[in-house]
């Protein structure tokens, strides 16, 4: 039995024949597992992604970009009659319903030596509580206190889908209604040799690796999830990260200023941004982020390692960082501009090539390594299609705290600290009883956000005895 002959020609005809070299040695369902994947790929963009293979490696350069800080809506404009404005009108629209939410959830948790999909992550200091479970309160808590039922986009992977959707069916969907609860998930892009050649990673798999961040984008179209936004007249999107139980997706301020506008924001009274990023003050120059910035006049996130070191140490006339707005993948997108960038049925976003030492088969089927590309697209470069955007500023304890490696800086240990430290702050605003401490001195407590998400809404709230500490709930 051979292959279909259909496929047989269409891989040929793209120069990727070598696909079937272990066809004679499948089984049944090894074989029927290689012809659905290769029914799935588009070897019209496979063809594009090798043709971008081969320019790269003739040499093709870039020129030096000349860069430029952006607009920032400072800390210390918060209090201006300028965001009073843009909160009443953020406050606005998540009443109306027209604000939706969307979390990107498509990794697992090995990097933390957990098994399972990394929003199944215990982050809360005394419940527990999952990265799941924190975001959800905060999305339910937004219900709550503006008077509308929230909808969530929850983007995962072929790797973590089944499990996602099972934890949030034991969770009871954390509160809210299933209806409400969209899963999508990511696309995943074959990984190319050298010469442009598709990467069997065993004689019945190709080397399939994700599409990058910016891929979500294209998934809310392919997904029928922009659809639904049109349906249920959601015509603003929260995106945020699963790692970072600090994200604020429903902040009336971000919402509010990214729909309408203000001077000094870098759109003019009444201009809708496509895309806004919120954005934290780097710690040093030295801080191996990426920041919000204009490279050759186009709004983007300026990685580290592409700021010459004149430009990483250099400050403005108060002794802050020049390029220190440290993009914390927390945006607002409209739904038109989303559309908009998916015209034509295709994601209008740049791919990056990452080149990786990558395990594969040869066509004798032995196992072997070659070098190989993975090709990712990223969600901050479609900040250059958004002819307007706001870039925003939050504390950094307030709003950023990522559970990302093991050990050291970003940690479950970081998130933990940063989280404690945040509900002391909380509580002594408030002028709420001193919560409790451990033998090291750590303090027990725990503020869910259902429950108060500042000082005001916590001030006057009874703590209840959890475990040794103080839980307000």
């Amino acid at each position: 039995m051979k292959p279909p002959e259909e496929l047989r020609s269409r891989l040929s005809a793209a120069g990727q024949g070598h696909v079937w070299s272990g066809w004679e040695r499948l089984d049944g369902a090894g074989r029927a597992r290689l012809v659905a994947q290769v029914e799935a790929l588009d070897l019209t963009l496979i063809g594009e992604l090798g043709a971008l293979l081969r320019e790269e490696r003739r040499g093709a350069t870039v020129a030096s970009a000349a860069f430029e800080p952006p607009e920032v809506f400072t800390l210390d404009r918060r209090r201006t009659q300028a965001a009073e404005t843009a909160r009443a009108r953020g406050a606005e629209l998540l009443a109306a319903g027209r604000v939706g939410f969307m979390l990107v959830a498509g990794g697992q948790g090995s990097r933390l030596g957990f098994d399972g999909p990394k929003g199944c992550f215990p982050v809360g200091p005394l419940s527990e509580a999952s990265l799941f479970a924190w975001h959800a309160a905060r999305i339910v808590a937004a219900g709550q206190r503006h008077g509308f039922r929230p909808t969530w986009y929850v983007m995962t992977s072929p790797a973590n889908d089944a499990a996602t959707r099972e934890a949030f069916a034991a969770g009871g969907h954390f509160g809210l209604a299933p209806e409400d609860v969209i899963f999508f998930s990511q696309a995943m892009l074959p990984a190319l040799d050298a010469e442009g050649r598709i990467v069997l990673e065993a004689p019945d798999q190709l080397f399939l690796a994700p599409n990058g961040h910016g891929g979500s984008l294209a998934a809310l179209s392919t997904s029928g999830a922009l659809a639904d936004m049109a349906a249920r007249g959601i015509e603003q999107l929260s995106y945020f990260q699963v790692d970072n139980p600090l994200a604020r997706p429903a902040d009336p301020l971000f919402i509010g200023l990214h729909d309408t506008g203000l001077p000094n924001t870098g759109l003019r009274a009444g201009a809708q941004a496509g895309m806004s990023s919120k954005v934290v003050s780097k710690r040093d120059p030295g801080e191996k982020v990426g920041v919000i910035g204009r490279a050759d006049g186009r709004l983007g996130c300026i990685e580290y390692s592409d700021l010459p070191d004149t430009l990483r140490d250099a400050r403005d006339a108060h002794g802050a960082l020049l390029f220190g707005a440290g993009n914390i993948a927390s945006h607002m997108l409209s739904r038109a501009f989303v559309e908009d960038l998916n015209r034509g049925g295709r994601l209008h976003l740049p791919w990056h090539l990452a080149r990786k030492k990558l395990p594969s088969v040869g066509a004798d089927g032995q196992r072997t390594e070659v070098d190989g590309v993975k090709f990712e697209t990223f969600v901050f470069d479609a900040l250059g299609a958004s002819e307007h955007s706001v870039t925003l500023e939050v504390e950094r304890r307030e709003e950023f705290s990522p559970v990302k490696n093991a050990t050291g800086v970003d940690s479950a240990a970081s998130c933990r600290a940063d989280l404690l430290a945040y509900f002391v702050a909380l509580v002594q605003t408030a002028g709420a009883p001193t919560p409790p401490v451990d033998a090291a001195g750590e303090p027990l407590v725990e503020i869910d956000p259902r429950c108060a998400e500042t000082a005001a809404e916590l001030r006057g709230r009874t703590p209840t005895p959890y475990a040794g500490g103080h839980w307000y709930k």
